[in-house]
């Protein structure tokens, strides 16, 4: 199906634009970084070797979102074929519930900390893409990195603000050996740097030069990898040689519905690109008077809350998953997230059945009502006078 798109109509407010490209495109939040993707594009490098390039500035010139110990999704296109990359590290094996009890979080995990990291998987999956789809030899595309570490960049406004609020939301933690060293890198003077000012990150750039070298090797087995567990020893971490060292990442198959006539594709657990899936699954069945009218964006809200909330229930590390993709994917599945959207007209308006059953897209009001029973247990009308009886 061939996609309709008008590129002199902006019905959104927004300061950005279309652009057109004849000969590749780079589009990142950070215009250094796509600047970055644009030179090995014009050295003969090949859409990965710029995808590449641009993730690895980005972790200079954008610290705020982007880091060395991050992780690393991507969908590549290649001669009719799509190839998944999953780049997320595991939890360390010294990582157990007792542990993290232990550390004082018996609720929940912690957003910040050791507790919180896990094996970082975005050098292995830069190495592993360039290593099946690369062009240009892979230390070249650290190039630009490496420049704007050393020599310089002036910080963009964006990135000037999110520097403060990740100061603000550390300073807390200041004193604790664990983030001592990230104020000494990125907030020497106590502040973080204004709009325009020109920052170098010379240890940064050592550091790039050590995973360009050794084709990110050093990272997971090598002398990068003896510092990271060195600190982590030193400051109450738990990462060790072994859990680096048994880390690369792998190339997956990615998943796919069809919505409405487009195949959507998206990466499958442990990420979390099959939420999109199951919300758009709960809206095929649905109608749409007009693109965005209060009745159109409650459906779509609320099918993502379900699929939000479906997602953060089941989603986990794929070895370890009781709920099979295929369920989460399946047309039963939609029809069940429908029936819940169907409850909440049941009990939060005057609806008819069969005004419910059409809103919900479910074909004729008897069909709505024998699905409802088949999940409930009981009828949509008793289902009502139920809650009735109990307000």
């Amino acid at each position: 199906m061939q996609m309709q798109f008008d590129g002199q109509q902006y019905p959104y407010a927004s300061r950005r634009r279309v652009v057109y490209g004849r000969r590749g495109m780079v589009c990142t939040s950070q215009p250094l970084a796509s600047q970055a993707g644009l030179q090995i594009l014009q050295q003969g490098g090949n859409a990965v070797d710029a995808a590449i390039a641009t993730a690895i500035c980005q972790t200079v010139v954008e610290p705020t979102n982007n880091g060395l110990g991050s992780d690393c999704f991507a969908i590549v296109w290649v001669k009719d074929k799509l190839y998944g990359i999953n780049g997320s590290g595991y939890a360390p094996q010294n990582l157990t519930a007792e542990a993290v009890r232990a550390a004082g979080y018996t609720d929940k995990m912690p957003f910040r900390g050791w507790q919180a990291v896990t094996v970082p998987g975005a050098p292995s999956a830069w190495a592993e893409l360039h290593k099946r789809f690369g062009r240009l030899p892979f230390a070249q595309l650290f190039a630009p990195a490496i420049d704007y570490a050393e020599n310089g960049y002036p910080v963009s406004p964006i990135v000037a603000r999110f520097w403060q609020e990740g100061i603000e939301a550390l300073t807390p933690y200041k004193d604790n050996p664990a983030v001592a060293p990230w104020f000494a890198t990125f907030a020497p003077k106590g502040v973080a740097p204004r709009t325009g000012e020109l920052v170098r990150l010379p240890d940064h750039a050592k550091t790039l030069r050590l995973l360009a070298e050794s084709y990110c090797e050093s990272y997971y087995r090598g002398e990068l990898a003896e510092k990271i567990v060195d600190f982590s020893e030193k400051t109450g971490g738990c990462l060790t040689l072994a859990d680096l060292a048994d880390y690369r990442a792998e190339f997956v198959e990615p998943v796919h519905i069809n919505y409405r006539g487009y195949d959507v594709w998206e990466m499958p657990p442990n990420g979390h690109g099959i939420t999109a899936l199951m919300a758009l699954n709960i809206l095929k069945g649905f109608e749409f008077d007009c693109r965005d009218s209060v009745a159109t964006l409650h459906k779509q809200i609320e099918a993502m809350k379900l699929a939000f909330a479906d997602g953060m229930q089941y989603i986990a590390d794929p070895r370890y998953m009781r709920t099979k993709v295929e369920a989460m994917l399946s047309e039963e599945y939609a029809a069940k997230r429908r029936i819940q959207v169907a409850k909440e007209l049941l009990t939060g308006t005057s609806m008819t059945i069969e005004q419910i059953a059409a809103e919900t897209g479910f074909c004729t009001a008897s069909y709505f009502c024998k699905m409802f029973k088949r999940y409930e247990g009981i009828t949509a009308v008793q289902f009502k006078r139920d809650f009735i009886s109990t307000v």
